[in-house]
């Protein structure tokens, strides 16, 4: 849920809560003039000529007239530079410490009078003005940073900065966080500060609650991943290149990024797109994998009103024979909006009903916002200020804004301790029932009629120790609330994955849980956003994503609301949702056509619930994206860089979903290869367009040959899907069975398949050589 409907309120301030938000905006702008001076006059900088050398295991110090740059090498083959004496660490990025330099990298002089560092995987130059090139082993440019520029206050503050890039002239740029342009990212500007919208969005609303500085760049010299490591506001303008038609006069394509401060600093990785997510997983830690049942159906409204309408709810999923693995509680079932209470008029008693929910296979999930109403009494606000825990201006004073309960104050998660404090209140949620949270508002919000909507710029935090403002610390925000919360639910119980997903975040916050699209508006371009959110955000490390399927500010159309609801089966969150005036979301209320698609929809992805715990798993394992673009395994195919309207699931599914309306057939892109229908058995080829039927009743879906996709039989047990492999060539195969939702290592099943003499032979792979599987085995795609 979202401040939109809050938003149109206070267009007219004469409203109570209007005036008392554009007090506080007021408040909030005179804090920043009084404790933010403007900047004043200023020094431009370059770092000039190269002075000399200092050479370190994995790379060394670069010397220029006016600046340093350390460049490293890792294991593994990410590449680290520095400008100014930035290193790696400090980082919210990064799991744990930096990794450790490549000691058969080696810093020596080049032939321009530069200097370049070698290793196996990559190679990195240095011009002697400072401009950075990652080229290939084989001496291909992936990218070339020029020499940056600085503006350093001349009476002291934070100096801005920008770094120019060059790519190739057929490079395409994604990622940077959730986006709901793409999945490929069209020329123009992108902020980086994450944002609540002032409402719902759709394709080309920027920014949104996630933004993040990593871009993935795919051009036919190859893949690579760039993050600039920095917390502050920015901007990025990226401009793709053009060809020159065989003059040879190719304009490169381009990246602008401009800071307001902070460091500047850069990982590259570089490879083909697997490598690359698995190196950057590695660097920034692996996913957390979501209990199974967070992979099933759930249903979420703002508006339940009370526990009886959540029984109803549920039990009209039951009694139409519709699978649902959780319903999610919004703010109104707080007392008066105030984190961590129950209305106890409306809910007299929430773990009773959460008890009979979960005993039929349901789970509760409940919302935290960070904002905690600031009035005495109140027991969360009490126990915050003896605890200092509550962010406070440069006066020492607490800093208030106005959300939901009124005026509240704000938890610095920047803070361990007060992490920890924050986290001892996830006990409460556990004692009502629930058995996972996602975090809203989090940006974190202070509803305000003008301006932004946050905290003051100037206003302080403790960013681990360092100290600083809300300048650095803004963007990280809701990644530090989820480590609390993730922190907490694992503390609290010990023996079950903890289920979190929140609406911001940055970079890292796999490893804490997911994220959902936020309040994307209902109608065919929200649609589309939500398949470029899921997409993009999987391109930066954060597999498990999902859509409010339906919309969240309105009505959709019944056409609408099922192709909505058919794609949502095939995304990691598979969640309805919607606003409190924007109608029901049941699949029932559509219609008897709609209920009849929408559950054939369902059962298709209990179905499939082994191959998303799989992908889950294999997120985990390897860091490859349960959804990924369809030029995954073939990024040289130029054609399927321009695709955004299919995904890889997997890389067994191919999906296309049905975008606009009255589509009863559309053309689907297919990468190299043999692809079943898996609706009729037909068998298409790629690379290339192809035609197929996209009736009311499903999207199409498509199996590559000689997969091997674990689903779930007729009798509940895990058998093997197999589409029959091209004669002459192998196929195969992982599973990762169910393990619960403990903490048990998880065991990675491997399958070859191939075709002799038109049977399909289906091999386990182990440690002592290929054995029969123990699995009920379908072979399909057979004639």
């Amino acid at each position: 849920m979202d401040g939109h409907e809050f938003v149109r309120s206070v267009r007219d301030l004469a409203t109570r809560r209007g005036l008392r938000a554009a007090r506080s905006a007021w408040r909030g702008r005179r804090t920043d003039a009084r404790s933010l001076p403007a900047r004043g006059a200023e020094r431009a900088r370059v770092p000039g000529s190269v002075a000399g050398v200092e050479p370190l295991p994995g790379g060394g110090v670069v010397r220029f007239a006016r600046s340093e740059l350390r460049i490293l090498v890792a294991s593994g083959g990410a590449v680290f530079w520095g400008w100014d004496g930035a290193d790696p660490e400090p980082s919210y990025a990064l799991a744990g410490t930096a990794p450790e330099a490549d000691p058969r990298a080696q810093l020596e002089p080049d032939k321009d009078c530069g200097w370049r560092v070698v290793s196996e995987r990559v190679t990195v130059e240095v011009s002697r003005h400072g401009a950075v090139e990652v080229r290939t082993p084989g001496g291909v440019v992936l990218r070339r940073d020029l020499p940056p520029r600085w503006w350093e206050p001349v009476r002291g503050g934070p100096a801005r900065w920008v770094q120019r890039t060059e790519v190739a002239a057929d490079a395409r740029f994604f990622g940077l966080g959730g986006r709901s342009a793409g999945p490929r990212l069209p020329s123009g500007e992108y902020s980086l500060w994450n944002t609540d919208p002032r409402g719902s969005f759709g394709p080309g609303d920027d920014p949104l609650s996630i933004t993040m500085p990593v871009q993935v760049v795919v051009a036919d010299a190859g893949t690579h991943l760039a993050f600039y490591d920095n917390t502050w506001e920015g901007r990025v303008v990226l401009r793709e290149g053009a060809e020159g038609e065989g003059s040879g006069h190719d304009r490169p394509g381009t990246s602008v990024l401009r800071m307001d401060g902070g460091p500047l600093r850069c990982w590259v990785v570089v490879g083909t797109p697997a490598r690359v997510l698995a190196r950057w997983s590695r660097l920034t830690g692996p996913a957390a994998v979501p209990p199974s049942w967070a992979l099933g159906p759930q249903h979420a409204r703002w508006g339940f009103g009370n526990q009886e309408e959540v029984r109803r709810v549920v039990a009209g999923y039951r009694e139409r024979n519709l699978p649902l693995s959780a319903v999610h509680l919004d703010i109104d079932h707080y007392d008066g909006h105030r984190v961590f209470t129950v209305d106890r008029r409306r809910f007299p008693d929430l773990p009773a009903l959460a008890g009979e929910l979960r005993d039929a296979g349901v789970r509760t999930v409940s919302i935290v916002d960070p904002a905690v109403k600031a009035e005495p009494g109140n027991a969360v606000y009490d126990s915050g200020r003896r605890a200092g825990a509550f962010v406070r201006d440069a006066r020492g004073r607490e800093v208030r804004g106005e959300v939901w309960p009124g005026a509240c104050a704000y938890p610095d998660f920047t803070d361990p301790q007060v992490r920890r404090w924050w986290g001892r209140w996830y006990e409460e949620r556990l004692a009502q029932g629930f058995s996972g949270v996602w975090h809203d508002m989090n940006e974190p919000v202070s509803f305000a009629p003008f301006g932004d909507m946050t905290l003051p710029r100037s206003a302080r935090h403790a960013l681990e120790g360092r100290g600083g403002d809300h300048r650095e610390a803004h963007n990280v925000y809701g990644l530090t609330m989820a480590r609390a919360g993730y922190e907490a639910l694992r503390r609290l119980r010990p023996r079950e994955r903890p289920f979190l997903f929140t609406r911001s975040g940055w970079v890292g916050m796999q490893r804490y849980g997911g994220t959902w699209s936020g309040d994307v508006a209902s109608g065919w371009p929200g649609l589309r956003a939500s398949l470029a959110l899921v997409v993009g955000l999987g391109l930066c490390g954060v597999p498990y994503s999902g859509p409010d399927v339906g919309g969240f500010d309105a009505v959709p159309s019944p056409e609408l609301y099922l192709r909505w609801f058919q794609l949502g089966a095939y995304l990691p969150l598979f969640r309805t949702h919607s606003a409190i005036d924007a109608g029901r979301r049941e699949p029932w209320e559509f219609g008897p056509e709609v209920l009849r698609h929408a559950r054939a929809a369902l059962v298709e992805r209990e179905r499939l619930r082994p191959y998303f715990v799989t992908l889950a798993h294999l997120a985990r394992l390897t860091g490859a994206p349960y959804v990924r673009p369809v030029w995954w395994g073939a990024p040289e195919d130029r054609a399927l860089r321009e695709c955004d309207d299919a995904f890889l699931l997997g890389d067994a599914l191919l999906v296309a979903p049905v975008l606009e309306a009255g589509v009863e057939r559309r053309t689907v892109r297919l990468p190299r290869g043999r692809w079943y229908d898996t609706a009729t058995g037909r068998a298409h080829h790629g690379p290339g367009q192809v035609e197929v039927a996209a009736p009311l009743s499903r999207v199409p879906v498509l199996a590559r040959a000689g997969s091997v996709v674990p689903v779930r039989g007729a009798d509940g047990r895990l058998e093997l899907e197999v589409w029959a492999p091209v004669e002459g060539r192998k196929g195969g195969g992982l599973v990762v069975p169910d393990q619960g939702d403990g903490w048990a290592r998880a065991e990675v099943e491997r399958y070859a398949t191939r075709l002799t003499k038109g049977r399909v032979v289906v091999k386990q792979i182990r440690g002592d050589g290929t054995a029969a599987p123990r699995r009920r085995v379908r072979v399909r795609g057979l004639p």
